[in-house]
């Protein structure tokens, strides 16, 4: 431990008006003792769930370079936790001691989100995914007991259908008491073809259902769920080691930008797919990928909106091309050959071709979100989604800054401490590394108190009042709920 870092976040922390709260912290669930709690809760299928889950990466650190090459495995994470710090490895590992750290590190209160659970509930068998679900939002509660006023854990949501996410939601609220769901967002499914076709070949191939649009199932009753229950549906989704993350020989290209990734593609099926427009009291947390994809995505959306709304579209109809002017042109400037194949109208799609358009329901994109106006847009994506991001990406000034984003938005960046991972080798830093944005002067002072506090009380609180009751900071989120003009 950095006792310099220790002494300047309490005493950044001394200076701030506000308090800090941490959105995504990670803890390190210790195998033995998980494994063993699985078997009393949920029994032989949580076993042997958990064992193989547990042997995926393992089993990939075994092979060779070049066998990874072969069966195009993509290189995972080796020697990922803290080591030498020992303190920093014992607090990940011990509710009760990462509680009682908090002060050190100038957090207030933290939500912990898990790390060897991250992928449980991707799990392709349904017996096997349901038992380990069921049984480590059970062992995780369990761990975190008593501690409620300044860490809660999150519960891990399947949902390969919308009926498991909806029995799993339900338990863990009503039975357990959590109050924040990790909700699956890209589920890995069979090709229908493949399996009708070619059975013997479509386990071997995939694809990634993101949710909010084009899913086999509707997932409106989950968000339906959310919205009775007072939960804000937070995805931590990870994309590495598929598709273009999927080096056999190197972790950090396949790590790098892979949350970003993840995030990037829920959050657009869930706004192309009208979600914010049929929930709009629901918030969306998509977390440890930073806020500078979603910077792009925001003005992408309006972007292509501008160019391919149900009007702007119309005018790339086939239809609307004057054949005869076209061939004036080509006769006075084109080739011989390209005049006599103008003037028969080859590759125009004119006639029965000019109506191809891929069966869509409707030409407009947009449809289902009912965008009429830029500001549609500004209304349906900048108060609803929320962006993780860790303390040292120099990227999440860009959230705050309304003259790079179009029609001066904000975008709602939270911080995102992610301690317990290796890329936090001391955690007493993290508070002064997300300062140094204000030091240089990157961020305001107002900025940094919508940063590390008020998006992330917005975040829960709007969706459940009641959120923060009992907490640390109780007083001060309900103040700024109900609109009070100071919070210390």
């Amino acid at each position: 431990m950095s006792t310099n870092g220790q002494n300047e976040a309490r005493k950044i922390r001394s200076r701030l008006s506000h308090p800090v709260i941490d959105a995504d912290g990670h803890w390190l669930e210790y195998s033995p003792v998980m494994r063993e709690q699985f078997r009393k809760i949920a029994g032989d299928a949580a076993v042997e769930a958990y064992d193989l889950a547990s042997s995926r990466v393992p089993n990939s650190l075994k092979m060779s370079v070049a066998e990874r090459a072969r069966k195009r495995v993509g290189m995972e994470s080796f020697w990922a936790t803290p080591s030498e710090n020992v303190l920093d490895r014992a607090t990940a590992m011990l509710p009760r001691l990462m509680y009682e750290r908090l002060e050190d590190l100038g957090i207030d209160f933290c939500v912990v989100y898990p790390t060897a659970g991250l992928g449980y509930h991707r799990m392709q068998d349904t017996r096997l995914r349901r038992a380990i679900c069921r049984a480590y939002n059970v062992f995780t509660m369990d761990q975190f007991r008593g501690l409620g006023g300044r860490i809660i854990p999150a519960c891990i949501v399947p949902m390969y259908t919308p009926e498991e996410a909806i029995e799993e939601l339900e338990f863990c609220v009503k039975q357990l008491g959590y109050k924040v769901p990790m909700i699956g967002g890209l589920m890995r499914r069979r090709i229908q073809a493949l399996e009708e076709e070619h059975p013997e070949v479509s386990k071997h191939l995939e694809w990634y259902d993101v949710i909010g649009i084009d899913s086999p199932h509707d997932y409106d009753p989950v968000w339906q769920t959310c919205r009775e229950l007072k939960l804000a549906p937070s995805f931590h989704n990870g994309a590495r080691s598929i598709l273009l993350r999927n080096s056999p020989s190197n972790f950090c290209y396949n790590h790098i930008g892979h949350f970003a990734s993840g995030g990037h593609s829920v959050a657009k099926a869930i706004f192309f797919g009208g979600v914010t427009r049929r929930f709009p009291d629901l918030n969306f947390a998509f977390l440890e990928g930073g806020v500078g994809w979603a910077c792009m995505l925001y003005a992408d959306l309006i972007g292509h909106w501008e160019k391919r709304n149900g009007t702007a579209v119309q005018s790339t109809h086939p239809s609307k091309l004057d054949v005869a002017t076209l061939l004036q042109y080509t006769e006075r400037y084109g080739r011989p050959e390209m005049v006599e194949a103008v003037r028969r109208g080859e590759g125009l799609t004119v006639g029965d071709a000019s109506e191809l358009n891929g069966g869509v329901e409707d030409p407009d994109d947009y449809f289902r979100c009912k965008i009429e106006k830029k500001q549609d847009i500004k209304d349906l994506f900048v108060p609803r989604f929320y962006f993780g991001c860790e303390a040292d990406d120099p990227a999440n000034a860009w959230a705050f800054n309304t003259k790079a984003n179009p029609m001066r938005a904000r975008l709602n960046a939270i911080f995102s401490s992610d301690i317990g991972h290796f890329d936090v080798p001391d955690m007493t830093e993290v508070v002064p590394e997300a300062y140094e944005l204000v030091e240089h002067g990157l961020l305001t002072d107002d900025d940094f108190r919508d940063f590390m506090f008020a998006n992330a009380v917005r975040f829960w609180g709007e969706v459940n009042p009641d959120f923060f009751k009992g907490t640390a900071v109780e007083k001060q989120a309900a103040d700024l709920l109900t609109g009070g003009a100071h919070v210390r």
